[in-house]
């Protein structure tokens, strides 16, 4: 890609000229993009960056990159479709409030089915709070097949879709409106079985019913029964599946992934299923990147993405309207941040490093992903080392993305199957994403990079690195880092490392 120096002048007048137009037609645009800082600033490696699109002829010889994992030697527990039976007769209901985004309720929803059999209560469906971030008012029926999860979990415990007539009064709004006996607001963070035992049951005993919220992370990991930990895992891998429209929706874009050849315009509506294809045409491989680069992330990293002044101002203004200026990284300098691995990867840094491991410009890549902060300007070098990058806006029709539209979780339940079935993922900073899909792919022995946060924050800081040395450091840093099983260590989630509780040794 060399274009002249008249090329190249007319080539960024027209950029500048479209991200005008584009902060003009959205008022959620953030203003830095006016900002020549911000424009000047946008390649903060270019060296690196000229060097990568040098290279990025694609291989004809098939690359390890694409090969599945070997055989660790580990399987899901044939014990966790098991069932230890439920009791007879239930000690009372038990409702669950539970806040956070998609993955955050799914880890919860999975601890809500444990405290009910450690209560031998009936468990009402979770209700799932309005996202405070988002403004998602999904419920677990609009996003979880409910009818799937009950039936796979009738043998362990009860599970009601609603409350009996009698105990309609326990609403989240009549908890909400003075302190209710009902209620248990004091569960501590990573609480023992016993004490929901000890503090709980009493409740139910005597009331019936119990509510319990907040209820996040309320549940530990260690030193649980053994069945407790198996129908955790139960519920994780086998009894939370998304709606029958997601799973269609998410089908339809991993089918148009793997055979592109069956994509016509997508917002003239004329996207087909094409799976008659798959008995004559091999199906291409593809990557899913979660690309976690919001502005409240950015903003609570409290590091320098080379917006400049005006972005560093942005997002001060930020900080102090969302957290009254308390961000503990703001502590520290940019380059102690970036030499810990503290700072999240903005989009070049996450193209470089898929440069880096050789993948290039031909690979099919599934950006998982909702708003970038920066827009489609900080997304404009990501693209130019991977022009085939797709989302759920380009290859899906509007009448398809009707049903998401403006809904946060189901947005991030499509990504969340089309990552399932990805050749890999990788995501670019940690997070609830990342943990939720490590630990399902994971359990499934699916091939999942995990960046090197600290040595990469410490190559990017690094401005004279050679290209041929950025790519042998990121290659030999990540050499046992592509989705090799990890044992659980003690208050570890076993949402993300599903060895030993719900694996077994084959």
């Amino acid at each position: 890609m060399k274009f002249n120096v008249i090329g190249e002048c007319c080539l960024s007048a027209a950029v500048l000229l479209l991200i005008l137009l584009y902060q003009c037609a959205s008022s959620q645009a953030s203003p830095i993009l006016f900002s020549q800082d911000w424009m000047s600033a946008k390649s903060r490696h270019s060296n690196l960056l000229k060097d990568a699109l040098r290279g990025q002829t694609p291989n004809d010889e098939p690359s390890e990159l694409w090969s599945p994992l070997p055989d660790q030697g580990w399987r899901p527990c044939g014990e966790c479709t098991r069932s230890s039976g439920k009791p007879e007769k239930s000690s009372g209901y038990l409702q669950i409030f539970l806040d956070g985004g998609l993955n955050q309720q799914r880890m919860g929803i999975c601890d809500a089915v444990a405290v009910a059999k450690i209560l031998n209560a009936t468990l009402v469906i979770p209700l799932l709070e309005v996202n405070p971030v988002w403004q998602d008012s999904s419920s677990f029926e609009e996003i979880f097949d409910v009818d799937h999860f009950i039936d796979v979990l009738k043998d362990d415990i009860s599970i009601v879709k609603e409350l009996p007539y009698e105990f309609a009064w326990s609403t989240r709004e009549f908890y909400a409106s003075a302190i209710r006996e009902t209620r248990v607001k004091t569960a501590p963070v990573h609480a023992s079985d016993q004490w929901y035992t000890d503090n709980v049951l009493p409740i139910l005993q005597s009331y019936g019913i119990a509510a319990i919220s907040p209820f996040s992370h309320r549940l530990a990991f260690d030193n649980m029964p053994v069945d407790i930990q198996r129908l955790r895992c139960k519920v994780n891998f086998q009894a939370l599946t998304f709606v029958p429209h997601i799973r269609a929706l998410g089908d339809a874009l991993v089918n148009r992934l793997q055979y592109p050849s069956s994509i016509s315009d997508p917002e003239l509506g004329l996207l087909h299923d094409f799976s008659y294809r798959k008995t004559f045409i091999e199906p291409q491989k593809f990557v899913v990147l979660h690309l976690r680069f919001d502005k409240d992330m950015a903003a609570h990293s409290a590091c320098d993405f080379g917006g400049g002044k005006a972005e560093k101002l942005a997002l001060a203004k930020y900080r102090q309207a969302v957290w009254q200026g308390r961000v503990l990284n703001s502590q520290f300098t940019d380059e102690e941040l970036r030499s810990q691995g503290r700072c999240p990867m903005t989009p070049e840094e996450v193209g470089l490093l898929l440069a880096a491991l050789g993948f290039d410009n031909s690979t099919r890549l599934y950006l998982a992903s909702h708003k970038v902060y920066g827009g489609r300007a900080r997304l404009s070098t990501l693209r130019k080392l991977f022009p085939l990058m797709e989302d759920k806006k380009s290859l899906a029709s509007l009448e398809e993305r009707a049903r998401i539209k403006g809904k946060a979780s189901l947005l991030a339940a499509v990504d969340y199957y089309v990552s399932m079935h990805s050749d890999i993922f990788v995501s670019a900073s940690p997070g609830n994403m990342h943990n939720a899909l490590v630990g399902h792919r994971s359990y499934e022995s699916l091939k999942t990079i995990r960046p090197n946060m600290g040595l990469l924050g410490q190559l990017f800081l690094n401005k004279n690195m050679s290209w041929m040395d950025f790519r042998q450091e990121v290659v030999e840093g990540h050499q046992h880092r592509h989705g090799q099983l990890r044992m659980r260590k003690p208050k570890q989630s076993i949402y993300t490392y599903p060895a030993p509780d719900c694996m077994c040794r084959a």
